[in-house]
């Protein structure tokens, strides 16, 4: 038992260790001029991208449901924070105030959208599921391109027709329908990104690591045999999918806000897809692997733009080498020991969890 918690206890600090320790690193070259602007420029980006890869494995990995609209909640998240940040401009003159709670209030619009999703969808098993919470995500992205809202001095209006509809005076228009947000302060920082992270992390290791997290695993292994034992399946199946679908929210908040203009098609099918490669790269329940995956194929196409043409192309043989590579005994016992899979539990069709 005692061997069992210092296997978890170090799984989890090698973790955080190695966060904080390329978060150091990344400082130290931004501040000595040593990455180009383009690359800085990805950091938030890749920030957001890591806490949505640690979101989805919650569901894909630890859940064991295959989730292709997590891009939704990312979506309803971003528009969130967009809203709050522009809305309380007034009220709330300090940044990192409106920073704060653009990301827990986003957070809570992507939880509330995840009860909605969850409470049909998570009666299904398998492709029903996948395709199903993919057509979710598409309805979030159209519900988003007939959206406008805007704020004047009366407070927010809102139309599914157009600007006119709004009936303001003055004022400003915060989502403009399929042209989406504009004028967003960029209020987003790579350290504000490493804190996110942890934050996700923390909420994700403990819960896993907690009864319900065991109750949730369990009924991954065997449905039947958690169901026979007491175990509510629709109530751990909800509390994992909205804890991942507010993290995701959380993430899309801080994505939105590194930009100065956002658009509903930013959050379509293929980012949804983009989030599941990392996953599956990294490991499906492996979330130091998920974490290294999102980071290098994020980065990855902008290291290789010098290639110009050629680029996707070589990303590509890339990821196909990396699945195949993955499928060879050695090589992943080589993989494993560096992602951490020694501290994973074995679980059924080859899954592992931190």
């Amino acid at each position: 038992m005692k061997k069992t918690i210092r296997k978890i206890l170090g799984g989890k600090a090698m973790t955080y260790a190695m966060v904080i320790i390329v978060f150091v690193i990344m400082e130290a070259l931004l501040h000595g001029g040593m990455i180009s602007s383009s690359l800085a420029g990805q950091l938030v980006p890749i920030c957001a991208y890591i806490c949505m890869a640690i979101a989805l494995n919650l569901t894909v990995g630890i859940l064991g449901e295959l989730s292709l609209g997590h891009a939704g909640f990312m979506s309803v998240g971003a528009f969130t924070g967009v809203v709050v940040v522009i809305a309380l401009q007034g009220a709330v003159p300090s940044g990192i105030v409106r920073f704060i709670l653009a990301i827990i209030i986003g957070g809570i619009m992507a939880a509330l959208t995840g009860v909605l999703v969850g409470i049909p969808v998570l009666r299904l098993q398998g492709d029903y599921l996948a395709i199903v919470t993919l057509a979710f995500g598409e309805i979030i992205k159209n519900i988003l391109n007939n959206i406008y809202l805007g704020v004047d001095g009366s407070g927010l209006h809102f139309s599914m027709k157009d600007t006119a509809s709004l009936g303001m005076q003055g004022g400003t228009v915060i989502i403009n329908g399929p042209m989406g947000a504009v004028g967003i302060p960029k209020l987003s920082t790579f350290v504000a990104g490493f804190i996110l992270i942890l934050i996700v992390l923390t909420v994700t290791l403990n819960l896993i690591q907690s009864r319900t997290g065991r109750a949730v695993m369990a009924i991954r292994d065997n449905r039947i045999a958690a169901e026979s034992t007491g175990i509510d399946i629709t109530r751990y199946k909800l509390t994992a999918f909205v804890i991942s679908a507010a993290l995701a929210g959380m993430a899309g908040a801080l994505y939105a806000l590194n930009y100065s203009t956002i658009v509903p098609k930013k959050f379509d099918f293929n980012t949804s897809i983009l989030i599941l490669v990392f996953v599956v790269l990294g490991g499906i329940g492996n979330i130091r692997g998920g974490i290294i995956a999102a980071a290098v194929l994020t980065i990855l196409p902008e290291l290789l733009r010098s290639m110009n043409d050629y680029r996707m192309l070589i990303y590509a043989i890339v990821l196909i080498l990396v699945m195949l590579g993955t499928n060879n005994p050695q090589l992943r016992r080589i993989l494993g020991s560096i992602f951490g899979r020694k501290h994973a539990e074995p679980v059924e069709g080859g899954k592992s969890n931190e």
